[in-house]
């Protein structure tokens, strides 16, 4: 089986369904990912935007893996970063080089853009061990401290 990374289009969102779905099923978070799935306008409106980038990894037309990202625009200079929000593989296709070639993928879009840098969060947490070899093969680690400030206002549900 051959293996594709195509940029999801502003009129696939069934696909872009199926992408959240997998981060559903390889982050054991099936909730937050089809729970309250988006409106199809609402992810074609994403789609669409300059900022938002995500990356299906396809084999026999079935996703088997992905990565949602974001190009962040600087203000010091004319250029931008590509900030990896997910990135994930299906259990059974993992250590077959589909995140790196997801990562290869985005790397070509992020040259398009001017963009001078990716970046992606990895947790300490044991389990994403494998994502953090990965990332230290692909690129420099930084040590940063994270946190999450609420804005006082609950998840809107439809």
């Amino acid at each position: 089986m051959s293996l594709r990374v195509h940029q999801i289009k502003p009129d696939e969102v069934a696909l872009m369904e199926a992408l959240s779905s997998t981060f559903g099923d390889a982050f054991a978070d099936v909730e937050t990912y089809t729970g309250y799935r988006p409106r199809p306008d609402y992810l074609r409106r994403l789609l669409e935007s300059e900022y938002f980038i995500a990356l299906a990894a396809l084999k026999n037309g079935q996703v088997v893996g992905g990565l949602a990202a974001y190009e962040l625009k600087k203000f010091e200079q004319e250029r931008s970063e590509i900030y990896i929000y997910d990135l994930a593989v299906a259990k059974q296709h993992r250590r077959e080089g589909i995140a790196t070639a997801l990562i290869e993928g985005l790397k070509k879009i992020a040259q398009s853009r001017g963009a001078y840098v990716i970046f992606v969060q990895a947790d300490t947490a044991v389990e994403d061990a494998p994502a953090i070899a990965l990332y230290t093969k692909l690129g420099v680690r930084e040590d940063v401290l994270h946190f999450d400030i609420p804005v006082g206002r609950k998840h809107d549900v439809p």
